[in-house]
């Protein structure tokens, strides 16, 4: 025999991924991500119109034109991904397997008050989360509404004269301004909350790869890692 010593190779540890978002999901928040920001962009310079790279974007009627035009295509872009999204909430109930994920309850206050304790050094744990935390829900929300008021405000600016047929004439100038202030409170909820709590916090790219570690689950989805662990052992 060889006194060569064999050494043993560790063995690779092969993390679990867990399926977080659809395709349909992911497409739906790539569309909402895209045609908001076109609007965003078209939108601001109408709205500060003193800025200077406002009066370079508008110098001209026809480039005004052309800067509404854009603006008007990603808003049918958003309403019809808003058509579908709602299409499919109503589809999901009528079949009765629309999941409840994304309902505040009063867990999610509990939540809130715990992680609010722990920032402020109260506790030492972090509050357990399901498949969404209240973060995440405040997002959802707050976004649902503010794209339901820029929607219906945005439909009255563009139709003034159809609007104003069942609708007093005052109703126009308090469109406008609703429009453009949901805009700019929509932008600084994104850049200082979502973008925080989704990119800087730490970097989550579920929603464009459509599945999360397992350890991410673990620390950020304990209670949603621990049901599928449950599910998992009940299948064997």
């Amino acid at each position: 025999m060889s006194g060569k010593k064999i050494k043993a190779t560790p063995h690779a540890r092969h993390e679990r991924a867990f399926a977080r978002f659809t395709p349909g999901q992911r497409w739906e928040h790539a569309l909402l991500l895209l045609s908001g920001l076109v609007l965003l962009l078209t939108g601001l310079p109408q709205k500060y119109r003193e800025f200077s790279i406002s009066q370079d974007l508008l110098s001209t009627p026809e480039q005004i034109f052309l800067i509404r035009q854009i603006h008007h295509i990603a808003a049918i872009v958003l309403g019809l991904e808003i058509i579908y999204h709602l299409g499919r909430i109503l589809f999901l109930m009528g079949r009765r397997s629309l999941p409840g994920d994304l309902l505040p309850t009063m867990q999610d206050v509990r939540d809130a008050w715990h992680m609010i304790q722990y920032l402020l050094f109260i506790r030492g744990d972090k509050p357990k989360f399901g498949r969404y935390n209240f973060e995440q829900k405040v997002t959802y929300w707050f976004v649902f509404f503010g794209i339901a008021i820029m929607s219906i405000s945005g439909l009255i600016i563009w139709f003034p004269v159809q609007a104003t047929q069942f609708l007093p004439g005052g109703v126009v100038p308090a469109a406008k301004l609703a429009h453009s202030t949901e805009s700019v409170v929509m932008l600084i909820f994104i850049v200082i909350w979502h973008i925080y709590h989704v990119h800087l916090e730490r970097i989550n790219l579920s929603m464009f790869t459509g599945y999360l570690s397992e350890d991410e689950m673990r620390v950020f989805h304990e209670k949603e890692y621990e049901r599928l662990a449950r599910q998992s052992g009940e299948g064997k």
